[in-house]
């Protein structure tokens, strides 16, 4: 969906629903509490290792089966490849972006659903997330 295009109450409510389940499995599975996640980084703690796992073979497979049940999205449009491209921003936003896990143990969805748990330090995260996008976009936009 284009950013002219207007979204359809009936899409802007299946995006609603989406992102409210999305924050409740995060928040179920502790994804929102960065001690948890820090201890997950430092193989103390494999319970987070079960839960991504699993969402990443549920997502394999969503992405093989759903274009050969479906003949079109159920929302509209069709279904397509992103084309990745590896270079030298994709690689340098990763690094940072893995060290900034690694270093709070918060990425940006888990941090945002965790708001919603009180955790209000987690603000803290979310600025130097918004921070950094605001950098990049800055010197993305010089050239």
């Amino acid at each position: 969906m284009s950013a002219q295009q207007k979204m359809s109450p009936a899409t802007a409510l299946v995006v609603l629903a989406s992102g409210a389940l999305f924050g409740f499995g995060l928040s179920l599975s502790t994804m929102v509490r960065p001690e948890i996640v820090l201890g997950f980084l430092r193989f103390q703690d494999w319970g987070l290792m079960l839960v991504m796992g699993g969402a990443v073979v549920v997502t394999l497979v969503a992405y093989q089966l759903a274009p050969r049940l479906l003949g079109r999205p159920l929302l509209g449009g069709y279904f397509h490849q992103h084309v990745s491209a590896w270079n030298r921003d994709t690689l340098q936003g990763a690094a940072l972006f893995g060290v900034g896990w690694g270093l709070c143990g918060v990425c940006p969805g888990p941090a945002i659903a965790g708001l919603g748990t009180g955790n209000t330090d987690l603000l803290w995260a979310l600025g130097g997330i918004a921070a950094g996008a605001l950098a990049q976009g800055l010197r993305a936009s010089r050239g």
